[in-house]
């Protein structure tokens, strides 16, 4: 087919990757306008757009198209279908009718559940057992399409957000391919009304840990937002980022460290502390990280 791929993040670069080797033509790559990025502030391709160019493939990255003139450009390239994942803009009508068989889009998760931005993260942190990957044919509502096909996958109990979101990408990937092999077959099978949740955008105020929640729920904060954007914490006044943990017995005031191995009490039970980062270094193992900052017993979070 003749498509229009529109993404930006890293978890749409293996999409482009599958259609380009199951033969589709590409006929351009739409994603976000090059961003300001590291300590020079110099612009920087999104990940889409940098394989995109190194595959040889036409990028366009307008900052809107609502204008008649991008929404002509886009109808002008005659596509089959459009294949939209991680975008980052709101499709006007016009965009979404120009395509002959229409916009599909890949959502990570089991649609009507968690629409909208941060469904890998929102999953995890409602300690929600599995997830999956839909293809959605696009309307004007938020992730409100009938559904062609879905894969669902369970969530791992120590799985963070950047181990399902690796994971999910390449189900969607996988799973476009085939609903486009299979798209005269497909039957767009509405959303139900019941069973709708909206994945909120996660907010900075989110991140902090909270030590007088149940174990279970600190977990899930943990590894929901590892490892973006980071739950935190203060050790002796400095700010570390707790990447990977599990819940484990354990009792003591909430915020303390009961061994010597970062098992920290909760409002109820434990969590054991297994991955950190602090401010300016990388993230490390917590075995590692203890041998550069070792944490003493009694210590209060």
């Amino acid at each position: 087919m003749r498509i229009v791929f529109m993404g930006t993040p890293d978890f749409s670069v293996p999409v482009l990757d599958a259609l380009v080797e199951a033969g589709h033509d590409i006929a351009a790559v739409y994603c976000q306008p090059p961003r300001p990025a590291g300590r020079g502030k110099k612009e920087r391709p999104s990940p889409v757009h940098a394989r995109a160019q190194a595959l040889g493939l036409q990028v366009r990255h307008p900052v809107s198209l609502k204008s008649p003139e991008e929404q002509a450009a886009f109808a002008a390239l005659d596509a089959d279908v459009a294949v939209v994942v991680a975008y980052g803009l709101i499709l006007p009508q016009a965009v979404l009718d120009a395509p002959r068989r229409g916009c599909l889009n890949i959502h990570a998760s089991l649609l009507p559940r968690w629409r909208g931005a941060a469904p890998i993260h929102r999953a995890i942190m409602a300690g929600d057992r599995e997830t999956g990957v839909c293809i959605m044919q696009m309307e004007a509502g938020l992730d409100t399409g009938p559904v062609l096909i879905c894969r669902s996958t369970p969530i791992g109990t120590e799985e963070t957000t950047g181990e399902l979101h690796d994971r999910l990408s390449q189900m969607g990937a996988a799973l476009i391919v085939e609903a486009l092999e299979r798209l005269d077959e497909l039957e767009p099978t509405p959303q139900p009304e019941h069973g709708v949740t909206y994945a909120d955008k996660i907010e900075k105020a989110e991140a902090r840990i909270d030590w007088t929640r149940p174990a279970e729920e600190v977990d899930r904060l943990i590894r929901g937002l590892s490892p973006f954007p980071g739950a935190w914490a203060e050790i002796d006044g400095q700010r570390v980022k707790f990447l990977g943990s599990r819940v484990e017995p354990g009792n003591g005031a909430p915020g303390e460290v009961l061994d010597d191995r970062l098992l920290i009490a909760c409002g109820t039970g434990a969590v054991r502390i297994t991955r950190l980062q602090r401010a300016g270094k990388a993230a490390q193992d917590a075995d590692i990280f203890l041998r550069g900052w070792p944490i003493a017993r009694g210590t209060r979070l």
